[in-house]
């Protein structure tokens, strides 16, 4: 389980193709202290296994259906990705909780910066919004947001300039993709409507939707 809140920037050393996939070797830093092989790392949302240890770098196995739901399989050496060990029990939940397992990728469709913020517009297949609450929560390539917006097919993030600058998100720009991964607890709720019945996305799913459907 992870948090969202962003360790390290870490970089990309290598990238091969491996009969299952690809095989990234990543700069870890200072994230490599205690690191094993078995342990897993959030690299860009995305929960991959370390599978080989050099120093501070650590090779991990990206498999077919993490590249087929992911932007890894874009991934070349010198790409700077967002990095999270996983929460340790008992640690500060300062993000949200985050499972590292993307949904989905989603494409930026243009980007407004003002004093003090900036608001991100995506576009994302409707499954993907439909599992999304206006002042929820959403991981964006690893990055625990708050959504601004969401309508069908897009949603919308505001991020301060410490999130711009500790993370990837600062050097986005229009026509980027990145890793979406849902709210577990959205998820859930999306499956019980379901089964009550209930209509997904029409109107829109809202907390005061929500509440008149029962939840509290």
């Amino acid at each position: 389980m992870f948090t969202g809140i962003i360790q390290l920037v870490g970089a990309v050393k290598a990238a091969t193709a491996t009969a299952a996939g690809r095989r990234l070797m990543i700069d870890l830093g200072p994230l490599a202290e205690g690191l094993a092989v078995g342990d897993s790392v959030a690299v860009d949302g995305a929960c991959l296994t370390a599978a080989n240890l050099s120093g501070a770098a650590a090779a991990f196995d990206v498999i077919g259906e993490t590249l087929a739901r992911t932007t890894l399989g874009g991934r070349k050496p010198a790409d700077p990705v967002n990095l999270e060990r996983p929460l340790r029990a008992g640690g500060a939940l300062d993000g949200h909780m985050v499972q590292g397992h993307v949904d989905g990728v989603a494409e930026v469709r243009r980007i407004e910066r003002a004093a003090g913020q900036c608001v991100i517009y995506l576009a994302a297949d409707r499954s993907l919004t439909d599992e999304m609450v206006t002042k929820g929560s959403v991981a964006v390539d690893g990055v625990s947001l708050t959504l601004v917006d969401v309508a069908d097919g897009r949603f919308s993030v505001a991020l301060i300039p410490t999130t711009l600058e500790r993370t990837t998100l600062g050097r986005l720009r229009a026509g980027g993709r990145v890793n979406i991964e849902t709210d577990i607890l959205g998820k859930y709720v999306r499956r019980m409507l379901a089964q009550a019945g209930l209509p997904l996305a029409r109107p829109p799913l809202t907390l005061e939707r929500l509440r008149e459907a029962g939840f509290e």
